[in-house]
């Protein structure tokens, strides 16, 4: 897997976390914490922190990430835990899980892909959710300025609504969208959608 800029950035950014031992969850970790049940995938896991949280609230975790220092970090944590986490490097662009789970957990993800790809995994990760279970999706949108951690040669800002749109059919439990300040004046805009599977 030939790294692209976005995993270059993330890399770099998590190799200070590891350093200076930030576990912290971010506000969109903290607030899926309480949806996820079960069997849990956390697609794009990143640091794993929310993996650490769900598996210690009794989840069972499949955590992937592009990032090598994210996934090594991960596995430590849960070696040294014992917490059942099964922690791989993988190409989110073109990874297909086969499995099916009770939670599926996009955050900060998808808007790394460009529009096809980001909207294909969308609907493999859709497919991969159990009948009763929960999509807890997070993707930064139309209104972004901040985009020092892209790759140029691809990446989605999804337009208002697109997110939830593509839940028609589901039950939406809890739908958001926020800004957050980012350097030099610029916005980071975000839509995140929890939306649960008819059975």
């Amino acid at each position: 897997m030939k790294p692209s800029a976005s995993v270059h950035f993330f890399d770099t950014q998590f190799q200070q976390q590891v350093h200076t031992q930030d576990h912290r969850l971010n506000p969109f970790e903290r607030d899926a914490l309480p949806f996820l049940q079960g069997k849990v995938l956390d697609l794009g896991c990143g640091m794993g922190n929310l993996a650490v949280a769900a598996a210690e609230k009794g989840c069972s975790v499949v955590a992937l990430d592009a990032s090598p220092t994210a996934i090594q970090h991960l596995q430590t944590v849960a070696l040294e835990r014992n917490l059942p986490i099964q922690a791989a490097v993988a190409d989110l662009r073109h990874h297909e899980v086969k499995e099916s789970f009770d939670t599926v957990v996009c955050i900060g993800l998808l808007m790394f892909f460009d529009c096809p790809t980001a909207f294909r995994q969308l609907a493999h990760l859709q497919a991969q959710v159990r009948p009763g279970g929960v999509a807890v999706v997070n993707v930064l949108v139309e209104g972004t300025t901040y985009m020092d951690m892209f790759d140029p040669s691809g990446h989605c800002l999804f337009a208002p609504g697109a997110l939830a749109n593509q839940f028609s059919g589901w039950d939406i439990e809890h739908t958001a969208q926020q800004d957050f300040p980012a350097p030099n004046g610029q916005i980071k805009a975000f839509v995140t959608v929890v939306a649960r599977k008819p059975h």
